[in-house]
């Protein structure tokens, strides 16, 4: 029950409630995450052994022995047949791991069900592990999902708990495999969105579910960063010309690509279809494999760490390149959606424009991972954190001046089709009886000479309504079982005007107690119930 005291100290109770759930969730996701990278590293050795060639991983991963070996024909065959099952395991709707997280959020919370997260997950280390173009961090994005929902069955959330704590257990995930769990946070959160905007009271959920889950990942991984860098240092004012010119480069090509994208935006990747073009593009990464060079085999961040290493000169301009072609090629069907493809193209780009420039390779590198991610994905404060992380406080002037112009220059296009351009857009903070919960039925308000009736679903003949307050009714939550009516907190513009006990409605007197079997009829206008649902927490679906 609901505590009868005043709203802002039910408020800091519900804040409470949601930190520690957080916390809890972060930790879950850390133990799952310590389970799913053994899983991974042994897809990885499966592919390796198949292909005979392992991609680089990154130090802070357990990768970069240096022994990539020599990809073989033969096993080189087994790709197509790879992206041909990765497009069959994710449907076009709701697409891969990051897709389903930012539209999931906008539809209210309305995620795939679980079978259909499985089939993503088995699908992104299937393609993980062959070496095709799918980042480690798509398998942990899955993987915060899932722990949200294993919590979901064995502690009582609402809807709004739910929406957040989903969130906040992506954000857990990636701040793992990331290493970087206040960059993930706010990435999750930023991601949301094409412009510059923030769900701030989902931040905070994120960041303690972030730092929480990469505590627990650290005890058996270490807390090292995922790359390995030389000291850094501040760039001197001379060569801040040279780096712009590599991030508003390396913004070019990113803008092309979702240039590209829209031009190519016809609905072909579905049905049979998909599986086909999957294959296809398991084809062609495997002739490139081959006839011209491995490196386009792996999620990127293994060859991130050899050019900031020194290892890699002007050829990472081509190996950047044919790592462009091929998400070009894969974004139809979930190839290359997330962030570690995106730091692998931007970096050896910005890796092979430095080496002609001549400027600090280390540093272009991750000048050209911050530009390159912030235009495929619209995340500049993240992306620039993410170079902070990983390059040390040094990089943090130029890394938001990269982002910064790239956010600046490309505009609102994304990858990402779920992505909306701005906060109204988004169904959570929509008005509307469209976007009430199916747990509320919608009733238009009847006409003040129309006799009253029970209060069912709408018919036919109903009258229009006659003005723009609506009747809603459902049953009492359970925050207000034996709660009276008189210490309801209820936002502007809705009122209780009546109670439905034992099959008849009742005046709302101030005295009454609800009980388990009352229902509630709210009169409100559709933006003040969106308002009033925060405060009923609605069970989820």
């Amino acid at each position: 029950m609901r505590s009868p005291l005043p709203r802002a100290v039910m408020t800091r109770l519900e804040t409470g409630r949601l930190v520690v759930l957080s916390v809890l969730l972060g930790a879950l996701i850390g133990g799952l995450c310590i389970v799913l990278r053994t899983l991974l590293d042994g897809a990885v050795a499966l592919g390796a052994a198949v292909t005979g060639y392992a991609p680089p991983g990154t130090p802070g991963e357990g990768g970069l022995l240096i022994a990539f070996g020599t990809a073989t024909p033969w096993g080189l065959l087994a790709l197509p047949f790879v992206g041909a099952a990765y497009a069959w395991l994710i449907p076009a709707t709701p697409g891969g791991p990051l897709t389903q997280l930012v539209g999931g959020y906008h539809a209210r919370g309305q995620w795939p069900d679980a079978r259909v997260q499985l089939r993503t997950l088995a699908a992104t280390v299937l393609g993980y592990g062959s070496g095709l173009l799918v980042g480690r961090d798509a398998a942990f994005t899955m993987t915060g999902q899932l722990g949200t929902r294993l919590m979901q069955r064995v502690t009582r959330l609402d809807a709004v708990e739910i929406r957040a704590l989903t969130l906040a257990g992506a954000a857990a995930a990636l701040g793992a495999v990331l290493h970087a769990p206040l960059a993930a946070a706010v990435f999750v959160v930023e991601v949301l969105y094409r412009r510059f905007e923030f769900e701030f009271e989902v931040l905070m959920p994120c960041v303690l579910a972030a730092v929480a889950g990469s505590a627990v990942y650290g005890l058996a991984y270490g807390f090292s960063p995922l790359l390995s860098l030389p000291d850094v240092q501040v760039p001197a004012a001379a060569q801040v010309p040279a780096f712009v010119l590599v991030a508003g480069l390396v913004t070019l090509a990113g803008w092309v690509l979702l240039l590209t994208g829209r031009v190519r935006s016809i609905p072909i990747a579905t049905g049979w279809l998909r599986p086909l073009l999957g294959g296809i593009f398991g084809l062609i990464t495997a002739a490139v494999a081959w006839l011209v060079t491995p490196s386009v085999l792996g999620d990127g961040s293994g060859f991130v760490q050899l050019a900031v290493s020194g290892f890699t000169g002007a050829e990472g301009l081509s190996q950047g390149a044919w790592r462009w072609g091929l998400l070009v090629l894969g974004t139809a069907v979930a190839f290359g959606g997330g962030i570690l493809p995106s730091v692998g193209v931007g970096g050896l780009l910005g890796a092979g424009l430095g080496s002609v420039l001549g400027i600090d390779t280390a540093t272009s590198t991750l000048v050209g991972a911050v530009a390159f991610l912030t235009v495929t994905l619209n995340v500049p404060l993240a992306a620039a954190l993410l170079g902070v992380a990983w390059g040390g406080e040094a990089l943090l002037p130029i890394a938001l001046l990269s982002s910064g112009l790239a956010h600046l220059l490309s505009g609102v296009p994304s990858l990402l089709p779920t992505q909306l351009t701005s906060r109204r857009d988004s169904g959570v903070h929509q008005g509307g009886p469209a976007l009430l919960p199916d747990t509320v039925r919608f009733i238009p308000r009847r006409a003040p000479d129309t006799p009253a009736t029970p209060f069912d679903a709408p018919t036919d003949t109903d009258p229009a309504p006659t003005s723009d307050r609506e009747l809603y009714r459902r049953g009492v939550p359970p925050s207000w079982r034996g709660a009276r009516l008189h210490l309801l907190s209820l936002p502007p513009g809705v009122e209780v005007i009546g109670i439905v006990r034992d099959g008849t409605v009742r005046l709302p007197r101030p005295e009454l107690r609800l009980t388990d079997e009352d229902e509630l009829v709210f009169l409100a206008r559709p933006d003040a119930y969106v308002a009033l649902e925060g405060l009923l927490r609605l069970p989820g679906a």
